[in-house]
């Protein structure tokens, strides 16, 4: 299928996580497609199948299980959202992030003409060492090598609707407490990007069909992390004083509460890479998708007050 053609079928992996869920409204509205959901988490997949009957929805763990390889053979476009993110155990991450890649390309052997758009992160050029930085930066290079028609996006720190690790979980956090901690002085800087913009992207790669290039797409707005929770406090309506506490008291208490939780939503590791001074290129990202760049403060305000969606909570 040649640039700018409408794509007949397009299948989504992770679709039930952050940008799948964000996405899928996004393709809906652009008119009759076929449209295929794959996710492995069974109440975040339920939540998608009720939000879009509409759709084919598949749970199915791709670095295991068999069956859905049949939906690839005639696609016209795969864009790959699934990640382990979070979380304590080594071998979720190689499975999650490069097997299940891996096997994804297996089932497009046959399938030579499939664009797939590919989003990775923007971690993969950064300083952090972590389970997720090597495993991100293992799948990417399993998608550039495969010499398959492609793109790489690589995001940074993302927030948006449905998001159950990232900002809106803090936001979360912040309306049930008196007293919202941050680590240290709290002066990391971030380039937040909003999940809606880079869904915009995404469909803007669908038509364009870049080949082989790998984009950057950090957020526009360069923020300090105390001042990026004082946004979200504004934007929530929160009430809880923003206190900072001493970065190695912080990381004990998150690695006490990880020896209670399975899949703690934010750890040790995390808080590291949060630490790290690591500031992304910005590319021209508008206009080289011609889409426009939403406002932070604007974007948090979509994210928490929408009517539909900032109340649907996903599970970690």
């Amino acid at each position: 299928m040649n640039a700018g053609q409408p794509a007949r079928k397009i299948v989504v992996t992770g679709a039930a996580g952050l940008v799948g869920q964000n996405l899928i409204p996004r393709l809906k509205a652009r008119g009759p497609t076929d449209i295929v959901a794959i996710d492995k988490h069974p109440a975040n997949t339920a939540t998608l199948r009720r939000l879009h009957p509409d759709i084919r929805v598949i749970e199915a763990d791709l670095s295991r299980d068999k069956g859905w390889q049949a939906e690839l053979a005639d696609c016209d476009v795969v864009i790959v959202c699934h990640a382990q993110i979070g979380g304590l155990d080594a071998e979720a991450f190689e499975s999650n992030n490069v097997v299940a890649t891996r096997r994804v390309l297996e089932a497009l052997s046959d399938n030579e003409a499939a664009y797939l758009v590919h989003l990775s992160s923007s971690v993969v050029e950064s300083a952090a060492n972590d389970w997720y930085t090597k495993t991100k930066a293992a799948q990417e290079r399993v998608v550039m090598e495969s010499g398959r028609p492609h793109v790489v996006l690589r995001p940074t720190l993302m927030f948006g609707w449905f998001d159950r690790k990232h900002l809106c979980w803090l936001a979360r956090f912040m309306q049930r407490v008196p007293v919202f901690p941050i680590p240290g002085h709290g002066r990391f800087l971030r380039q937040p990007l909003y999940a809606g913009d880079l869904c915009e992207i995404v469909l803007a790669c669908i038509d364009k069909r870049p080949n082989g290039a790998a984009y950057n797409i950090s957020g526009r707005e360069t923020v300090a992390y105390i001042d990026l929770m004082r946004m979200v406090r504004d934007a929530t309506g929160a009430r809880a004083a923003i206190v900072p506490i001493p970065y190695r008291l912080f990381w004990f208490l998150l690695r006490g509460y990880g020896l209670f939780s399975r899949d703690p939503p934010f750890t040790t590791k995390q808080l590291e890479a949060l630490a790290t001074p690591d500031l992304f290129e910005v590319i021209d990202w508008p206009g080289i998708f011609g889409v426009s760049a939403t406002p932070l403060r604007e974007a948090l305000e979509e994210t928490f007050r929408h009517p539909d969606y900032s109340q649907i909570v996903l599970e970690f």
